[in-house]
């Protein structure tokens, strides 16, 4: 039988699978990918929590369910960064990203539109968990590039320390399972 950590998200009641990050800690997965409910609902509940901002900006992942639907219940306009140039991408910029849930280093990137798109607006950094905070990191950095103004950073889930941490706005705290 798989190990699940149950937990309430914004009214929600949810089994995450418990998985391996390698032989000493295991994570519960959060997959928003088709949990129509729960994006709605966790989008709201955040949005009562956010700062005033003009966009919202999330990285390619697990959190674009999510900041589509902040976007569409809010401000209405959002952008992701992506992980791989894309043909109509006109002069990217870049930064380097590691995450616990991904083995190797990756790329961020925004395309001139969009990070023109984000000069002078205040943006609300928007992501399904935050745990090392290597993506946010990431994503902070591109912002900072294009010349936005960070006016928040919020998550569905704060992981392990990330719950202690006071510059996320977050609606659950996740632990950590650390063996042996």
């Amino acid at each position: 039988m798989e190990k699940v950590y149950k937990m309430t998200i914004a009214g929600c009641n949810r089994e995450l699978p418990v998985c391996p990050v390698d032989d000493k800690l295991d994570i519960a997965a959060f997959i928003m990918f088709g949990d129509v409910e729960l994006t709605e609902r966790a989008a709201a509940e955040l949005l009562k929590k956010c700062p005033e901002h003009d966009v919202l900006i999330t990285a390619e992942a697990k959190g674009i369910p999510l900041c589509y639907e902040m976007a569409r219940q809010g401000c209405r306009q959002y952008v992701v960064a992506r992980k791989g140039v894309k043909l109509y991408m006109r002069n990217p910029i870049e930064v380097e990203v590691k995450s616990i849930t991904t083995a190797h280093l990756q790329k961020l990137y925004l395309a001139e539109n969009e990070y023109r798109f984000l000069q002078g607006k205040r943006v609300l950094i928007v992501d399904d968990v935050i745990s090392t905070g290597e993506s946010l990191t990431a994503i902070e950095a591109l912002v900072n590039k294009a010349g936005g103004n960070i006016v928040g950073r919020a998550c569905v889930l704060a992981e392990g320390d990330s719950a202690k941490r006071d510059d996320i706005i977050y609606l659950e705290p996740l632990p950590l399972f650390f063996k042996g």
